[in-house]
């Protein structure tokens, strides 16, 4: 376990040094989609590996089987925020594709001649409004999208952790002796959570349609 630890940790130091270089080249014409490709790639490899040291964690000594725990546990959360940190960078950087289009079609727009006065003229009020509606409703969109994201990013992390502390509680239990009641007790309350947690999620993602049919 120890080795397979050790090499997850080191693909999450790679990601780190890879979201610099995003930073970097952010205000750059630079094409970030290889970058962003292997961001992809390592966060999948961190998270197979986390399934992975899941089951190992439960082959190790009763005594340093909790310590393992919260070692995997900090893997899967800082594997989350990357997540959400790669999905925010793209949602910003389509908003700014989308933006530089809508930019190059205004300045693209031919002149019409008004043939009663011989004056050139251009809807040029109508195009502003039309162009600004069209970004304040995609930015809403894409702040919403970026927000619910991190919602359901965070729910996750948190069911984690819920039964991360449920499994140790359980594996302290065993330990200490703990009787059949309070370990249902226990149960009890962690399938309480469990509803609650699914609750926000649909909660959530009805939200995130409503808005989003409201701004298109």
């Amino acid at each position: 376990m120890e080795l397979l630890y050790h090499k997850t940790n080191q693909v999450v130091l790679e990601i780190r040094d890879c979201f610099q270089k995003l930073g970097q080249l952010k205000h750059s014409n630079i094409d970030t989609s290889t970058l962003e490709d292997e961001i992809k790639e390592k966060i999948n490899l961190v998270e197979k590996n986390c399934d992975r040291l899941d089951i190992l964690v439960q082959k190790e000594p009763v005594l340093k089987r909790q310590s393992s725990k919260l070692k995997v546990d900090q893997l899967k959360y800082d594997n989350t925020h990357f997540q959400s940190a790669l999905a925010k960078h793209k949602a910003e950087k389509n908003r700014k594709l989308m933006e530089q289009r809508e930019r190059e079609e205004l300045l693209s727009r031919r002149f019409t001649e008004n043939k009663a006065s011989g004056d050139t003229a251009i809807y040029i009020d109508y195009s502003v409004q039309h162009q600004n509606s069209l970004m304040s409703a995609n930015r809403g969109v894409d702040d919403l999208i970026s927000s619910g994201s991190s919602i359901l990013d965070n729910l996750k992390s948190q069911k984690n952790k819920l039964k991360g502390a449920h499994r140790r509680v359980l594996d302290l239990g065993n330990t200490l002796g703990l009787s059949n009641t309070t370990i249902r007790l226990i149960e009890r309350r962690a399938r309480e959570d469990k509803y609650v947690l699914i609750g926000g999620i649909i909660l959530t993602l009805i939200v995130m349609i409503l808005v989003i049919m409201y701004l298109i």
